[in-house]
């Protein structure tokens, strides 16, 4: 019983956590700091999908959706700075 508040209190602290890169990609004073703090954003929310899976005692179905999320967040943010970095050449 101790285990289940610990992860409700643990993935309730993290929502807190993610609102602070949240800040960053809203303010932040350069394109590269917003997708710093989006990227931020995805990797805190990898780490809150697995405590749901904890909580719900479903830890191998979680992790397959969060590998899905990690691979999805990385291409994203790949594809991302390729077309910032392609669309600021000048001849």
């Amino acid at each position: 019983m101790f285990e289940y508040w610990f992860f409700v209190i643990l993935a309730a602290a993290l929502t807190v956590v993610i609102s602070l890169p949240l800040y960053r990609v809203i303010a932040g004073p350069t394109l590269p700091d917003r997708m710093l703090g989006a990227s931020a954003i995805g990797t805190k929310t990898m780490v809150l999908i697995l405590l749901i899976g904890f909580i719900f005692d479903r830890v191998d179905m979680f992790i397959d959706i969060t590998l899905a999320y990690a691979v999805l967040n990385f291409i994203g943010t790949i594809a991302i700075a390729k077309y910032l970095t392609s669309g600021k050449e000048k001849k």
